[in-house]
């Protein structure tokens, strides 16, 4: 995939939807292609995170392993989706698995090449950190919306 494809990519995404075309290939330049057949396990709960992914085409199973019980899948991610972007905010372990769904191409963003381009580019910083900011409290309102209807329809 070249340059082009990938900034193209990248502005269907919605972490990087607002950026300016020359922000775009900034991105571009630090993101990697990488290529899974289905079934593969990309990173599992507990692994220390190292990078984000974007789908470019395929689909993505997050899920948690729930003792007793087996795979609890919480979300079957499709191309546009980004999953693993806690892992560019805090240093903390995995917190669920992700495993390939349908066969799938992935650009993925490490956080070493991250952080540096963020460091250098603190225009690009302050847009991409809004933008994750805006994404994880769209998920956290997501998750109590969740919890409220668990917690009302097991009472009843």
């Amino acid at each position: 995939m070249d340059t082009s494809e990938r900034v193209a990519h990248l502005a269907k995404v919605p972490l990087f939807a607002g950026l300016t075309p020359a922000a775009l290939e900034l991105v571009s330049g630090v993101a990697s292609e990488e290529t899974y057949p289905t079934g593969d396990l990309i990173f599992e709960h507990g692994d220390i995170g190292d990078k984000l992914y974007i789908i470019i085409g395929g689909r993505v199973r997050i899920s948690r392993n729930v003792p007793g019980m087996g795979e609890e899948a919480l979300a079957v991610l499709n191309p546009g989706a980004i999953f693993g972007e806690m892992a560019l905010l805090d240093d903390a372990a995995r917190s669920a698995d992700a495993r390939v769904h349908e066969r799938c191409v992935l650009l993925s963003i490490g956080k070493e090449s991250f952080e540096d381009l963020l460091f250098l580019h603190k225009d690009l910083a302050y847009e991409v950190l809004w933008s994750m900011v805006r994404i994880l409290t769209s998920r956290l309102r997501d998750t109590t919306d969740k919890l409220t209807f668990l917690s009302v329809s097991s009472k009843f």
